[in-house]
């Protein structure tokens, strides 16, 4: 039963159940390092389950139970972003005994020595591999991995989309040319943005700079910005996407640990 006086959940939302990026933010928790839970076409998907993903759903106000998922989806397999799949997994399946949802992965995350144990991959009922232009269907709702980013492991954009509207999803990677048309024109953009300055080439993250440049030329209705590391924090986000909003004429929201964002059209 719903907590009473608890508010209810709109049709299409997306819930930031954290908003951590980056080893120190994570370890300490100064933000919550859980994923990012997703209802468009009538399907719940949890994206990127980083530590602590299922106490902060039963920890939400209303509860989020985790039984009701359809499918997890990982960008990639670093822990701050797959910490948590398997047990995800476990309790969409009822500990596998009701095997069910979608597990949808790049291949390097399947592979033994990644957060996501073997033996839970199984437990749904698909599982698929993304790739770059790679297509997947659950009910209503399509996944798209539009390319290939530019990080240290296998990883990829995504765009979600159903009758109502498309959501996209820029997770972990450095500013590269032809990223912003893969992802032009949603009506929401998610974007990962860990640092403040460029921190040099060998570090593969969005600082604002190119952050504000990506959602410039991807021409969103509007955007959130997430994943924070400690420069963004000390910088505070809340203030660095109202610049931005002002820069580039899009709406831009920093995300906030548990904030729900209504996608109703």
């Amino acid at each position: 039963m719903p907590d009473r006086g608890s508010p209810q959940l709109p049709e299409r939302f997306v819930k930031f159940l954290g908003t951590a990026g980056a080893r120190f933010v994570v370890a300490c928790q100064l933000r919550s390092s859980a994923g990012l839970w997703l209802r468009m076409g009538g399907v719940n998907v949890m994206i990127d389950p980083g530590p602590g993903t299922l106490a902060r759903c039963w920890a939400s106000r209303p509860k989020m139970d985790p039984a009701k998922l359809d499918a997890l989806v990982l960008t990639h397999h670093h822990i701050d972003h797959a910490n948590d799949a398997t047990v995800i997994i476990e309790a969409m399946t009822n500990g596998g005994h009701q095997p069910r949802g979608l597990l949808l992965a790049p291949a390097e995350a399947y592979e033994v020595g990644c957060p996501l144990c073997p033996y839970a991959q199984d437990l749904p009922d698909r599982r698929e591999t993304l790739s770059e232009g790679s297509e997947h269907t659950l009910g209503e709702l399509t996944i798209r991995a539009v390319v290939r980013l530019n990080h240290s492991v296998e990883t990829y954009a995504l765009v979600f989309s159903d009758a109502d509207g498309t959501v996209g999803l820029v997770a972990d990677t450095r500013y590269f040319d032809g990223l912003a048309e893969r992802v032009a024109g949603c009506d929401l953009l998610i974007v990962n943005v860990v640092l403040y300055d460029d921190a040099g080439r060998g570090i593969l993250h969005l600082d604002v700079p190119a952050a504000q440049r990506l959602i410039a030329e991807a021409r969103p209705a509007r955007a959130i910005i997430t994943h924070f590391g400690m420069t963004m924090l000390r910088n505070k986000p809340w203030e660095i996407a109202q610049a931005m909003t002002e820069a580039t004429g899009v709406p831009i929201t920093a995300a906030s640990d548990g904030m729900l964002v209504d996608l109703s059209p």
